[in-house]
C-alpha cells in the first residue's frame, strides 16, 4: 500500500516540473529502483492510471530499471552485487558487509511533449 503515497509524490513532482517546463503531455515516466526498496513498479502504474486521469500524465506509461544490491566486504575489501537470497561477501562469503547501493528511488527521466512536439526531459532525481 505504500506505493499509494509513493505514487502521490512521484506524479505530484513530475507535474511541477512539467508546469516548469511548459509541458503538454507526460508519456512516460522513467525511474530507478533499488531492489531493496520493497516497490512494486505495476502497483505504481495502478495507481498512477488512477491518480493522473484528467491531467497531462493521463495515460502515462512508468518504465522501471531495477537496480542490484552492492556491497563492499569488510573483510576482503571487494565489492560486488549481492546474490538474490544470499546475504554474504559474494567473493570471501563474510557476513561483514557494508550497503553501497540497492535502496534508490528517483525519476531517472521523462518523456513528453513539449507545445505539442515530443521531446525528453531528463534526469530529475527523487529520493
Amino acid at each position: 500500500m505504500h506505493e499509494l503515497s509513493i505514487t502521490e509524490h512521484l506524479l505530484e513532482y513530475c507535474m511541477e516540473e512539467a508546469h516548469r517546463q511548459n509541458v503538454s503531455k507526460i508519456r512516460t515516466i522513467n525511474v530507478c529502483i533499488g531492489q531493496l526498496r520493497g516497490i512494486i513498479p505495476d502497483c505504481i502504474q495502478v495507481y498512477l492510471d488512477m491518480l493522473s486521469e484528467g491531467t497531462i500524465a493521463e495515460g502515462a506509461k512508468l518504465k522501471a530499471k531495477l537496480l542490484p544490491v552492492k556491497v563492499r566486504c569488510l573483510e576482503c575489501g571487494r565489492e560486488g552485487e549481492m546474490i538474490p537470497g544470499r546475504l554474504e561477501c559474494p567473493f570471501c562469503g563474510s557476513l561483514k558487509l557494508k550497503l553501497l547501493s540497492g535502496k534508490e528511488f528517483y525519476i531517472e527521466s521523462l518523456e513528453v511533449d513539449e507545445n505539442g512536439n515530443q521531446s525528453a526531459a531528463s534526469d530529475h532525481g527523487l529520493e
